[in-house]
């Protein structure tokens, strides 16, 4: 049963690790009225990630001194983990089961937004989506045993996709998983239309692993902007207007709420791509 609202889009939102889906909601509200704004009857979905983490998995976590030693206070989750100082994640299959939930359950979705961790899912869900992606994966497994298999939550019982593949993506501090095992998720190139946010100030994702990630996505469906902050989403109203129109341009739309005769296109906009 298809739970994509009568009007607007239905779009699904992915936490930074170390978030919830409650959490990330509170940071993006900003985001959600711009889209509904313009894509009046959205719906943003937040699930959280499968992963609960401990204080140990939390970059500089300090116990407060109130606290009472429960994990699940912490309300900090992620999609997987690095394994070690290795490049391999641990439990990617439990945070791309989520996901497979999720367009079950509240899909299908017109796209996917995410931040930092959150963003590199998103990527890799938009991949996951394409025709072709599975003999893509089958192709690497072949050469290297060690390489990821295509995970089967992403198809149905009769071996077709979940849903049709994405119409636009939109990735804030993202990255690229590996290619020594995730390759996969990266070659062929991600066709799906992608924007991605950089913070010119971001001290938590390298600018190298960010543009490896827009390096591996299709160069004429791939936009880039750099805002003059950290590792968050910009929620100013010029950011804000890039990442509505590039939804907009994505979906085909010129004008849903009447306001303006004539809305900038993204790439007319005066931020730098």
């Amino acid at each position: 049963m298809s739970c994509h609202p009568p009007n607007g889009l239905n779009i699904l939102m992915l936490h930074g690790y170390t978030q919830s889906g409650p959490r990330f909601h509170e940071k993006t509200r900003a985001l959600e009225k711009a889209i509904n704004k313009t894509f009046p009857g959205s719906k943003l979905r937040y699930p959280s990630g499968p992963l609960l983490l401990r204080p140990a998995d939390i970059p500089g976590f300090v116990p407060s001194e109130q606290g009472n030693g429960n994990e699940e206070d912490l309300d900090s989750f992620a999609w997987w983990r690095r394994k070690d100082d290795t490049s391999i994640y641990s439990d990617i299959e439990k945070g791309l089961e989520r996901v497979a939930e999720t367009i079950r359950s509240e899909g299908p979705f017109d796209g996917v937004v995410g931040f930092s961790q959150g963003g590199a899912a998103a990527a890799i869900v938009a991949s996951l989506l394409e025709p072709g992606r599975k003999e893509a994966f089958d192709v690497n497994r072949s050469k290297n045993l060690q390489k990821l298999q295509y995970p089967s939550c992403f198809t149905n019982i009769n071996g077709d996709s979940l849903q049709p593949p994405l119409k636009f993506v939109v990735v804030y501090s993202g990255f690229a998983a590996p290619f020594e095992f995730y390759s996969a998720f990266y070659e062929p190139k991600i066709q799906t239309p992608v924007l991605h946010f950089l913070g010119s100030l971001d001290t938590v994702v390298d600018e190298s692993r960010g543009r490896l990630l827009i390096e591996s996505c299709e160069g004429g469906k791939a936009r880039v902007v750099v805002h003059p902050g950290g590792h968050f989403v910009p929620s100013q109203k010029v950011w804000l207007d890039a990442a509505v129109n590039f939804l907009k341009e994505c979906m085909g739309s010129s004008d849903t709420t009447g306001k303006r005769q004539q809305d900038e296109s993204v790439e007319d906009m005066d931020v730098p791509f």
